[in-house]
């Protein structure tokens, strides 16, 4: 009985077996907050892009200006210039960016007589740039056996020409 009483009052190793306890909780926390982050990271990058996209886009008229407005576009959200070779987002591609354009009522109100949208004209016309891009897991996700993840965004500007 004396080893007993001994082994349960000696505290050398404590320390060892705590860590042994703790260690794999926090790698796997440290892991988690590192994939999280990542994950947001990429999904503000294209939401940027996409942004940056349709503003170019709402502003850009292929017969005043002589270029590709809706190439270039796609190009200024994948790549963050027309002629960029680096990509925003890793794989993510201009063939990725949907551009497309649509056409809104501008509605005059019965109470007050003014347009539902600042503007002369009886139409407002509407860019909106999307994309769906996969997130490929850095280490954690793939870990646990989480599939593919799919990023997806949008963004829209009121065409204005130049």
């Amino acid at each position: 009985m004396a080893w007993v009483e001994r082994f349960r009052s000696d505290e050398k190793g404590s320390v060892l077996v705590e860590m042994t306890l703790i260690t794999p909780l926090m790698i796997a926390l440290s892991a988690g907050v590192f994939e999280f982050g990542n994950l947001i990271h990429q999904k503000l990058m294209i939401e940027a892009g996409l942004r940056d996209a349709a503003r170019y886009a709402a502003r850009c008229t292929d017969a005043v200006t002589g270029v590709n407005c809706l190439a270039n576009a796609r190009a200024i959200a994948a790549f963050g210039s027309v002629a960029g070779t680096t990509e925003r987002v890793s794989g993510w591609d201009s063939a990725d960016v949907s551009i497309t354009t649509y056409t809104t009522a501008n509605n005059v109100d019965a109470i007050t007589g003014l347009q539902d949208y600042r503007g002369t004209t009886a139409q407002v016309t509407t860019v909106r740039a999307t994309a769906s891009v996969p997130y490929v897991p850095v280490g954690l996700l793939a870990a646990i056996g989480i599939g593919s993840i799919t990023l997806n965004a949008a963004h829209e500007e009121r065409f204005i020409g130049y």
